[in-house]
């Protein structure tokens, strides 16, 4: 029986990573690709800020094709649906079958992709649907997954973990109601190593900013340390 063909709905952070580990462990699933929209105008993933080139290092380490969506800032509606609809025709004349998204709970967002590919003749796929975040959070952790928080909404989380690794000191500092997993949008992050890479990606750190009220850690690519054993 032929595998399905799945595009990963790709944001750069450890949702969506580990959704690709849980795709690539399903023997009825292939995945053909990672799909991200960036913002035109900064050459960015959309709230994650995350570089385009930071982007094709973990497409390169996932060892897979990155399909790209470029979004004008600001983007309308019409204009969004008139891009994915474009992509989504791609995909069909490729043989792709679904989309695959790395959403945790929120009803709303699933809905709504699901609204988006009715018709299309792509299935939506929630690989991580329904888990317990704290739990899916210690699995990620202990499975070996490296992420740095890119932006945090400092209406639920503190301004400081912009910038911070997303480790198990982080998630002890998080209010009460806060979810582990960021699923509410309390931050986003950007996965630089884990079973789903090859190698993993040396990052830095560079400068934090305050824009539109979220505040965003820029992330580099870093050179090895002069003794060769890391990330700078």
């Amino acid at each position: 029986m032929a595998k399905q063909r799945i595009l990963l709905s790709w944001s750069s952070g450890k949702d969506s990573a580990w959704t690709l580990l849980a795709l690539r462990r399903d023997p009825a699933i292939e995945v053909a690709g990672l799909l991200t929209t960036l913002n035109e105008r900064h050459d960015r993933v959309a709230m994650h800020a995350v570089r385009d080139e930071l982007l094709g290092l973990q497409a390169q380490a996932a060892g897979l094709p990155l399909w790209r969506i470029p979004l004008p800032d600001p983007c309308s509606n019409d204009e969004y649906e008139t891009r994915m609809r474009a992509a989504v025709e791609r995909a069909r004349a490729e043989g792709i079958d679904g989309v695959a998204f790395g959403d945790l709970f929120l009803e709303d967002v699933r809905a709504y992709r699901e609204r988006n590919l009715d018709g299309t003749g792509l299935a939506a796929l929630f690989p991580l649907w329904g888990r317990d975040t704290r739990e899916l959070a210690e699995e990620m952790l202990a499975g070996g997954l490296g992420a740095v928080v890119t932006c945090v909404d400092p209406k639920q989380v503190p301004r400081e973990l912009a910038g911070r690794a997303w480790d198990r000191e982080l998630l002890a500092e998080l209010p009460e109601a806060a979810d582990p997993c960021g699923e509410n949008g309390e931050f986003h992050t950007f996965v630089h190593a884990g079973p789903m890479f090859d190698a993993p990606i040396p990052v830095a750190t560079g400068e934090v900013v305050e824009r539109g009220g979220f505040v965003f850690a820029d992330l580099l690519k870093a050179d090895l340390l002069k003794d060769g054993t890391g990330p700078a």
